[in-house]
């Protein structure tokens, strides 16, 4: 799949881990990236996870839930080890990853943040995330994207 390479699949390649690289066609007018790429490639919403950039007591930290639900900003707080969390300002997340909104792969980051993946991609044998741009997602196993990313592990999604 020749011009595909995004810094996730690089950083995947490199480290030689087992994964797929999935390509659909994105509609611009798509309100929800997450459940247009779940939609497009026949996915259950509860693999495909989204990736969002918040701010725990001020500091960017990156939250990766399914798209079947949403991110509780409590619970992130906590797992980070913060009081307080907030979405961080796109402009500011699409500097610091490198990537665009939509198309944030928690993957192959511009600069490496602090991860918190919600404890149900653990249940899956895998999961789907964004490779880093708007219509391709990467699938790979759970345990290689906490173990890639550094992230903590825990209860952040709220459905």
């Amino acid at each position: 799949m020749a011009g595909q390479g995004t810094p996730a699949t690089v950083l995947l390649n490199r480290q030689k881990v087992v994964h797929r690289v999935h390509e659909y066609q994105h509609d611009p007018r798509t309100e929800s990236y997450g459940a247009e790429a779940a939609a497009a490639l026949g996915v259950d919403p509860a693999r495909c996870y989204k990736t969002l950039v918040a701010t725990v007591d001020g500091a960017l930290t990156v939250a990766v839930v399914p798209v079947s639900g949403s991110l509780d900003l409590k619970a992130l707080a906590g797992a980070a080890g913060g009081k307080r969390a907030a979405m961080a300002d796109p402009g500011q997340a699409e500097r610091t990853t490198g990537y665009v909104r939509g198309g944030i792969s928690p993957l192959g980051q511009r600069k490496r943040l602090p991860t918190v993946v919600d404890a149900s991609a653990l249940t899956h044998d895998t999961v789907y995330v964004s490779a880093g741009r708007r219509g391709l997602e990467i699938e790979l196993d759970p345990a290689d994207l906490v173990r890639l990313t550094a992230a903590a592990v825990a209860p952040i999604a709220a459905s």
